[in-house]
């Protein structure tokens, strides 16, 4: 196989990747705050589930995860799982960033001074107008640099889903590594993380630097 054919079969691998990770950062992202109000709720049970929740999703592989909600269905319910593998995909990979996300946004929110919600308060503030208006600009800028690891580990973490056999761009490496015998694929696909990469932090380092007010 020829070396524009090798990179045309991965770049069309590479679609299934960018899916994978784009519709797992939309989903993630907002489900991570879901999930710190759930962890701060003032009613206990709700907040000892959700700690169990965050436990496990960070104490267990993610590939571990995929496996789970791919063939949990099948094994619970006896579910035709035929076309249920992307599903299951952006499933896993939401619940389980979710989890890491919930937990940079909570040491961004403790981060903000007692006082500026007290200030709030005097001025006449609800809750929600606080939180939307005076706390939540300031998390994200507090908050960015992590989810910025956090965002570069996901387009790593998208060539897990080989585990349940989905055809994305490391999958498709694998194939043709096997059928040439060669590791040429694997120095593609390598470059192709690496520029997706480099992608992600530029843009998120532009975002940075939107919200440095003090330059």
């Amino acid at each position: 196989m020829s070396f524009e054919v090798m990179v045309q079969q991965m770049a069309e691998g590479f679609v299934q990747t960018f899916a994978i990770f784009a519709l797992t950062l939309l989903f993630s992202l907002p489900l991570g705050m879901v999930v710190y109000f759930g962890r701060a709720s003032r009613i206990k049970p709700i907040s000892w589930l959700v700690k169990i929740y965050i436990s496990i999703m960070r104490g267990t592989p993610l590939m571990l995860q995929l496996l789970v909600w791919y063939f949990g269905p099948f094994y619970l319910w006896g579910m035709n799982i035929g076309n249920y593998k992307f599903t299951a995909i952006i499933l896993a990979c939401s619940v389980n960033y979710a989890a890491y996300f919930s937990e940079i946004y909570r040491s961004g929110i403790e981060a903000i001074p007692v006082g500026q919600y007290e200030a709030a308060q005097i001025l006449g503030y609800s809750r929600g107008q606080t939180f939307f208006k005076i706390v939540l600009p300031q998390v994200v800028k507090i908050v960015l640099p992590s989810v910025t690891n956090e965002v570069i580990n996901l387009v790593k973490d998208t060539s897990l889903v080989y585990s349940i056999s989905y055809i994305e761009m490391f999958a498709v490496t694998k194939q043709i590594a096997a059928a040439n015998t060669t590791v040429v694929p694997f120095v593609i696909a390598g470059v192709f993380y690496y520029i997706f990469n480099c992608v992600v932090a530029f843009i998120m380092e532009r975002f940075e630097k939107k919200l440095d007010y003090y330059h």
